[in-house]
């Protein structure tokens, strides 16, 4: 995925459906939203939690800047509201860095320390980008899920429906 125009739309894809998803989950009383219901990270906080800790892993590795106390997975943030101000910052930051992106950079290898086993890899900084939108679109289907099971309906989530592409010819 070396066309630049893919990481903009995937941008601005994040941005759509996390503003849903975090409207709907406002909506829900917070000890529901904070219940255990099975999902990876049990509940749909602890979810919302993972997906923001995760981006803002990445987008410290990708500007290499230290990830200082991202490099512990916690929740980010009890309070609900800070967590939605938190996405929306951090979602616009992700739209910022895409703006940023060159070629060079997505063609160049990228070094990385796992989180997760303490193993650097190195890959195509390519891949990587991708994975970042991939990680989100992943987790926030287990959040649609658990949305679906709650009986809160949360709308189209297709790529096609995205407002920004309505006005491409």
């Amino acid at each position: 995925m070396q066309d630049l125009r893919y990481y903009k739309v995937m941008a601005d894809y994040n941005y759509w459906m996390n503003i849903k998803i975090l409207s709907i989950a406002s909506e829900i009383p917070d000890e529901r939203r904070r219940e255990d219901l099975g999902a990876t990270f049990k509940s749909i906080h602890a979810t919302l939690n993972h997906i923001l800790w995760s981006d803002r892993v990445w987008l410290a590795r990708f500007r290499n800047q230290p990830l200082g106390e991202l490099a512990d997975q916690n929740i980010l943030y009890q309070d609900f509201d800070e967590l939605r101000q938190a996405r929306e910052h951090t979602d616009r930051e992700i739209q910022q860095w895409v703006d940023e992106l060159t070629i060079k950079w997505l063609k160049s290898p990228f070094s990385f320390v796992s989180l997760t086993d303490g193993q650097t890899r190195t890959l195509p900084a390519w891949v990587l980008a991708v994975h970042l939108f991939n990680h989100q679109t992943h987790h926030r289907g287990q959040i649609t899920a658990l949305l679906s099971r709650l009986g809160y309906e949360y709308g189209v989530t297709d790529l096609p429906w995205l407002p920004s592409l309505q006005a491409v010819e």
